[in-house]
């Protein structure tokens, strides 16, 4: 579940801040979990119920559920054999979901490096952010709908995107038929799925990053002048890639919290109290 935990936490943060607001239930025009980003995709809330039960036992009205994504991002990534930090705590949970925020803040595979570099500088993140945390792609699955443009048609071109290893792309074609529903998964990081290293990086240099979003950090031209290097360096470093994930995270972590009296502790995350 370690990579599903971790999305939590990022898809949490790029909308209304890391205030839990992702965790409520509601109905489908109204949950941030049924927004294209989050259906069928996010995963790992009876995680979080599980972590907020035995947290409430323990001391209840005290531990946010923001405070516990948060927590539950930091240690996926340390169980997984990535690094440590200390996560700073004291964020409270939102009162209301945001699925407008959900359906449009969040970056998608599909879109352009200069699109998604602006949906990190809108919550304050910046070009080092965008690409240490794309490397959190070093662990998870992804579906084939989320990668299958790059297969046959590619932006109307009649053949795959070429900047896919050729042998990769036909390993797809057979994960992803044209007759499936897109649900089929395939590892982001294949050869490293559950460790969390600089393996994305290396694979993006040879042209086997799986989205269309992770590519374009090396491929595109307008890599060139912002993320290309970062890739590079990374890809021969993992010491800084760890060091700048960990930054970014704290950062991303930062992202207008609900503190003092403003919005409230859960006592289940599904629900406002």
């Amino acid at each position: 579940m370690a990579a599903s935990l971790l999305r939590l936490h990022f898809l949490d943060c790029f909308v209304s801040g890391c205030d839990a607001s992702l965790l409520l239930d509601g109905n489908s025009n109204t949950s941030e979990k049924f927004t294209p980003a989050n259906l069928n995709s996010a995963r790992g809330f009876e995680v979080i119920d599980n972590i907020k039960t035995a947290v409430e036992n323990a001391c209840s009205g005290v531990v946010s559920c923001a405070d516990i994504l948060a927590i539950a991002a930091r240690d996926s990534v340390l169980l997984s054999g990535g690094p440590f930090w200390k996560v700073l705590l004291g964020r409270r949970d939102g009162l209301v979901a945001n699925f407008s925020g959900s359906s449009t803040a969040l970056p998608a595979p599909f879109d352009s490096l200069n699109t998604i570099i602006s949906k990190f500088q809108a919550v304050g993140l910046n070009i080092t952010d965008v690409v240490s945390l794309s490397g959190a792609h070093t662990i998870g699955l992804a579906r084939c709908t989320t990668f299958d443009n790059r297969l046959r048609n590619f932006n109307g071109t009649s053949s795959p995107d070429t900047t896919l290893d050729t042998t990769l792309v036909s390993e797809l074609q057979n994960l992803c038929p044209l007759t499936s529903d897109g649900n089929n998964t395939t590892p982001l990081d294949i050869n490293s799925t559950d460790l969390f290293d600089n393996h994305y990086f290396k694979k993006l240099l040879i042209g086997r990053g799986l989205l269309e979003s992770d590519q374009i950090l090396f491929s595109s031209d307008d890599a060139i002048a912002t993320t290309k290097t970062i890739v590079e360096t990374y890809s021969n470093n993992s010491k800084f890639f760890f060091n700048d994930f960990v930054n970014s995270m704290i950062k991303m972590g930062n992202i207008s919290p609900l503190t003092g009296s403003d919005g409230e502790i859960r006592t289940n995350c599904r629900v406002i109290n």
